[in-house]
């Protein structure tokens, strides 16, 4: 049997979201953008944490609407702390519509957020044939660029550690182990 990517032990909820998410090539800004929110909301937090509140958050944020989150109004903000299961942090609410207004500037600018973050690297996935978890990275040159990029246009929670995180999310960093099934279906 080969090792999960995450370690050992993973709970169906992980489980789910390695074989169904993580890492697998997307270029749907309305997913970019939401991936990209819930990394944001990750940071302090264990990404189990922000899976298992992916619901709520979505329902504060209009759905991960990238206008409507652009556009929330004050009272959409309040109510959207109150909801159950969200995370109750106004720092990352408030960065969540800061960061719509930042996706949507560049989405004028190179008519897509994926063609923004695809550019990186020329639209080639970078695979580090990884053959234990241990050795994964927690960033790279790669998410130091983007981040620097990200910060220079305004956005915020976006340290080089949660973007390289949201490269792997999203498929341009391939981090599946050598030996994983999941990663053989990526390929296919």
């Amino acid at each position: 049997m080969s090792e999960f990517c995450f370690g050992p032990n993973p709970s169906p909820l992980m489980r789910q979201y390695h074989d169904e998410v993580w890492g697998k090539p997307c270029h749907d800004d309305p997913t970019l953008f939401k991936m990209l929110i819930l990394e944001c909301f990750q940071a302090g937090l264990s990404w189990e944490i922000v899976l298992s509140k992916q619901e709520a958050i979505g329902a504060a944020l209009k759905g991960f609407d990238i206008e409507e989150v652009a556009n929330l109004s004050e009272d959409d903000f309040e109510a959207g702390l109150l909801i159950p299961g969200m995370i109750k942090n106004r720092r990352k609410m408030a960065a969540a519509v800061n960061n719509a207004r930042r996706f949507m500037q560049i989405q004028q600018e190179f008519g897509s957020f994926d063609n923004y973050i695809w550019h990186f690297t020329g639209g080639e996935v970078i695979d580090h044939y990884l053959m234990d978890y241990k050795c994964m990275p927690a960033h790279d040159d790669l998410s130091d660029d983007v981040s620097a990029s990200l910060k220079e246009r305004g956005f915020q929670f976006v340290g080089t550690v949660i973007v390289y995180s949201y490269l792997q999310a999203i498929g341009v960093i391939n981090d599946h182990l050598i030996t994983c099934p999941t990663r053989r279906s990526n390929n296919e």
